[in-house]
């Protein structure tokens, strides 16, 4: 017997082959749909999660939203704690 989800998550990921719950070294994202079955679902929101590596030796980490920059923190070289940025865009 199938079962139907009223919200699906599609995870997709360019570190691994295969889609399931896992770290992540680079980049990953979600692909959000809802609808009442598999045969009757809409896109509804993407999210992502990256990390960069800054001329510094920094990790610089970002969530995205449809596109949009939502959050973005940076760990400094031998650094214990994140700092968040202010991205002045939080509602």
């Amino acid at each position: 017997m199938s079962r139907q989800y009223p919200i699906w998550n599609i995870v997709g990921g360019n570190d691994y082959a295969a889609d399931k719950s896992y770290g992540v070294r680079e980049y990953d994202s979600v692909d959000v749909v809802i609808g009442t079955s598999s045969k009757n679902s809409h896109d509804f929101v993407r999210h992502s999660v990256g990390v960069h590596l800054l001329d510094d030796g920094s990790r610089q980490f970002s969530f995205m939203v449809d596109g949009d920059l939502i959050k973005r923190a940076v760990m400094r070289p031998g650094a214990k704690f994140v700092e968040f940025v202010d991205l002045g865009v939080y509602r």
